[in-house]
């Protein structure tokens, strides 16, 4: 359009939006999170003279006004959730081709797997500039076993064909640029860029500083209940602390994945907070509310991550943290200023390090403290907006 330019942005994460969830009308307390972070995003860039296109599959009404109301234009187009179906997938390349001519994009900013690869296709067939943000792996990179192997190579594949010609591939931690390096999914001379993640807004996530003075510690886990995530070894750890502290407290929020092969039941949930070994809240949608009443936060995942969202937001209230040294995760946490580094799918070091808060409760108030600053510095939504920015400047 004359006097403006204009971004086509697949805004909707992948990862729980395609596959998470099969409805995007459920609100989960994942789903608002991600919304709220990308909204802000698109915001900012409407505020720097970019028209927005939000494009995404299965848009609700509520979305498609949410996108309105902040001055960005929704389209819905078709999009498998899961799987590699050439066929379905093929169709909704020449679809998303399609949007890109009739709207006269200057440029696609596609983020997580599916509209990383598909979007790149689209636009590439049509020499419109991509900037790609990679969100994290997922499980894909993160399992192992004969299945697995085929679907990361055929992922791998695909990325490589797709984003061979993309002005720049963004990561959100440098151990999955290293990974597309080493395994030779970037041209050697591609362009790269790294943030800190998706960013954590600190206004919404206020700070409070947490003089621990009760006998009872509460341990959070906010997460897909999946065995990847780390809810079992959560509850296995909450089993053996329960002996020695019975006062301490394991909260769960979140919804049983029925999709997901490797889910905790709900029954299993409701067993465990009947007989008092964890407390489940199910779904919420006011995480933030928990965060405030809760002392530390806890992620033992294994699931190959970007910067999980939820440490985020634990991080900008001033929860010390306890997660795994693994990529995405291990960003968030600085020389065990902020919290305690284990090591993945290790339940000892895991029961160690929330034993250790229980004992010495005035780490809760001092690790704390400097988990809002690390927010601050390093994971405000702004900082990382600013720069996400400053890289699609930069490639027209």
């Amino acid at each position: 359009p004359s006097g403006t330019r204009s971004l086509n942005r697949n805004w909707v994460n992948s990862l729980s939006w395609y596959i998470f969830f099969p409805c995007i009308d459920k609100f989960n307390n994942l789903y608002s999170l991600i919304l709220l972070t990308l909204f802000v995003f698109i915001k900012s860039l409407i505020a720097h003279g970019y028209e927005v296109f939000g494009a995404a599959p299965d848009m609700s009404k509520e979305i498609a006004k949410g996108l309105l109301k902040i001055g960005a234009m929704p389209i819905n187009f078709s999009l498998s959730r899961t799987g590699l179906n050439p066929f379905k997938d093929y169709s909704s390349v020449m679809e998303l081709k399609q949007i890109i001519q009739d709207n006269a994009i200057d440029m696609v900013f596609p983020y997580t797997i599916k509209p990383v690869i598909y979007s790149s296709m689209a636009a590439n067939k049509l020499g419109v500039p991509v900037v790609s943000l990679i969100t994290g792996l997922g499980v894909t990179f993160s399992s192992v076993g004969t299945k697995a192997t085929i679907m990361r190579k055929a992922i791998e594949a695909l990325y490589k064909f797709s984003i061979r010609k993309n002005k720049v591939v963004v990561f959100q931690n440098a151990d999955d640029l290293n990974l597309f390096r080493t395994n030779g999914i970037l041209l050697k001379k591609q362009k790269t860029d790294v943030v800190d993640g998706s960013g954590v807004n600190l206004t919404k996530y206020r700070t409070r500083v947490n003089k621990k003075t009760s006998d009872v510690v509460v341990f959070l886990f906010v997460a897909r209940l999946i065995r990847e995530k780390g809810v079992y070894l959560f509850v296995e750890a909450a089993k053996e602390i329960k002996k020695e502290f019975p006062k301490a407290e394991f909260h769960i929020i979140g919804d049983p994945d029925k999709k997901a092969p490797s889910a905790i039941k709900l029954s299993e949930l409701t067993e465990l907070n009947k007989n008092g070994t964890i407390v489940y809240h199910g779904f919420q949608s006011n995480v933030e509310d928990f965060l405030y009443k809760s002392d530390v936060f806890v992620l033992p995942t294994y699931y190959r991550e970007g910067v999980p969202r939820s440490i985020l937001e634990a991080l900008s209230v001033g929860m010390p943290i306890i997660t795994t040294n693994s990529p995405g995760c291990k960003e968030t946490i600085v020389d065990n200023k902020n919290g305690v580094l284990i090591a993945q799918k290790n339940k000892q070091e895991l029961i160690d390090a929330m034993k250790s808060f229980i004992v010495n409760k005035n780490d809760i108030e001092t690790k704390g403290i400097a988990s809002r600053k690390l927010a601050e510095t390093k994971f405000d939504v702004n900082i990382i907006n600013k720069k996400l920015i400053e890289i699609i400047d930069a490639s027209f």
